[in-house]
């Protein structure tokens, strides 16, 4: 009798490792492989962001190394392996371990590649030296060189949800923290302008500077007495700061090079069904490449609904992914936020309470029904459970 080829999961971040540990829950016996070109340290990348105020190092925040999952989940992990073709006619991709080609068959190809952030074109000396954190590796990187730092005064490019976050973090742990950003206020594209303002006001009464409407034109190296380099950043608008430390965190880009030349059809993401099936036979996405139904959504509770749903598929029961009205609480202790952003094809109009600690700002379609929503305070923030039920699915939930 053939043994049945392996599911092969490219990818360890929370989409790959959610999807395997939901998968064995219903498969003991299947036979798993993990591809990823990092160490496959398991870890949830939501922590990077609130680590200091928490107190953790670095090297505290994996809950697993690859030896440690290999065993706990009865996985093939292969590290440092880079995915260099897919054959899905043949079911067979190639990979290159240390400058070693080969090839392994699949019976189903899961894509949870991620996505890498946006970088922008800053001129200057020092524009390389620009740290970005989306991955464990990138922040001990940052945090070795802030931990260095005497002044510990940081610039942060980028006042969206991952940028005011760290910017919230640090300003917890003394640091001298200025924000820059294109748009007119924080958390733009989620909150309606009241709520921004208010937001920014409470960030700023925490100690955080905002220069807003503007950008990074320029970064500079300035060489001092020692070993240390400050950087003097040069804003569009004329302004200039003197930092220990650059930070980048304007977005991230969903990771599709790899299906593109694949013959997988992408758009913004690698694009998915309700079953997370790409156009391909047997190939699917899932996590922050995954463009699902038009949708993406690179926040924690999506990545569950899906790699729940692709679990059951993987074993046989075909399960359409369910988008229930899914909030994204932002980890800003000094502005206690929650976000149900509106549609962006629906036209609302907002209604806005106010509260001695913040506001709620309902998004309230023409219809009259609820379909997003705004907590800023901790009153606010109660009532996150009650209207997320009152807000129509994303994507209904619907019989296989």
């Amino acid at each position: 009798m053939a043994t049945m080829r392996p599911i092969i999961i490219v990818g360890s971040g929370m989409a790959g490792y959610t999807l395997a540990r939901e998968f064995r829950k219903l498969n003991k016996e299947q036979s798993l492989i993990m591809i990823t070109t990092d160490d496959a340290s398991n870890y949830a990348k939501p922590t990077l962001s609130n680590a200091l105020a928490g107190n953790k190092a670095p090297d505290q925040i994996a809950l697993g190394d690859a030896e440690k999952m290999r065993t706990q989940l009865d996985m093939t992990i292969l590290t440092e392996t880079w995915v260099k073709a897919i054959n899905a006619e043949q079911h067979q991709i190639e990979i290159e371990t240390s400058g070693q080609l080969s090839t392994l068959d699949y019976e189903k190809l899961v894509l949870a590649v991620g996505a890498n952030p946006i970088r922008l074109a800053i001129s200057g000396d020092g524009a390389d030296d620009i740290f970005v954190v989306n991955n464990l590796n990138d922040y001990k990187a940052f945090r070795n060189h802030l931990d260095q730092r005497a002044e510990k005064r940081v610039l942060i490019l980028g006042a969206g949800l991952i940028g005011c976050e760290f910017a919230n973090d640090l300003i917890n742990t003394n640091h001298d923290v200025t924000v820059v950003d294109l748009a007119p206020r924080p958390l733009g594209r989620l909150l309606p302008e009241h709520t921004a303002t208010a937001f920014q006001e409470n960030l700023e009464q925490a100690g955080i500077q905002f220069a807003l409407a503007t950008t990074v034109d320029k970064v500079v190296k300035i060489k001092q007495q020692g070993a240390d380099i400050d950087y003097e950043v040069t804003l569009s608008n004329g302004q200039r700061f003197v930092v220990d430390v650059v930070m980048s965190a304007i977005g991230l880009q969903p990771n599709i090079n790899l299906a593109k030349s694949s013959k997988i059809h992408t758009s913004r993401g690698i694009i998915a069904n309700s079953l997370m099936e790409t156009n391909q036979p047997d190939i699917y996405a899932v996590g922050d490449c995954a463009e699902v139904q038009g949708t993406l959504l690179p926040y924690v509770m999506p990545i569950m609904q899906q790699a729940r749903a692709l679990a059951k598929t993987l074993n046989g029961e075909s399960t359409h992914v369910h988008y229930p009205a899914m909030p994204v609480a932002v980890k800003t202790p000094a502005a206690p936020l929650t976000v149900l952003p509106a549609p962006t094809d629906v036209e609302v109009n907002w209604e806005t309470e106010e509260f001695d600690d913040g506001m709620l700002a309902k998004a309230i379609d023409q219809e009259g029904t609820l379909r997003g929503f705004v907590l800023l305070g901790a009153t606010a923030g109660k009532q996150r459970l009650s209207l997320a039920k009152l807000v129509p699915d994303l994507i209904p939930a619907q019989s296989s």
